[in-house]
């Protein structure tokens, strides 16, 4: 496998978790836009992107290949729990 074939490879492995996080992000910030005026788009889309790749990773490790349904059920929960703690965490 030649780099370029490898960074592609990459690439779409990733998409999902990227993909998905930012979505979820901007849904969260129309829904929520009042509570979430302070949390910028970026951030929330940041973080669930990266709860994901790691939960993504994890599928993987333990799965032994990607592209199970309960490795992306598992994405699903991982982004909804970051976006709860980034957007709505009680700051102290």
């Amino acid at each position: 496998m030649n780099p370029v074939d490898a960074f592609w490879h990459l690439a779409n492995f990733f998409a999902p978790a990227i993909v998905t996080g930012f979505i979820a992000a901007g849904g969260t910030k129309l829904l929520w836009r009042r509570e979430l005026a302070g949390v910028g788009w970026g951030r929330l889309g940041g973080w669930a992107s990266g709860a994901m790749a790691l939960v993504l990773l994890l599928g993987l490790a333990v799965l032994g290949h990607d592209g199970k349904m309960v490795t992306y059920a598992a994405m699903v929960v991982a982004c909804a729990i970051v976006l709860w703690w980034v957007g709505f965490r009680p700051r102290g």
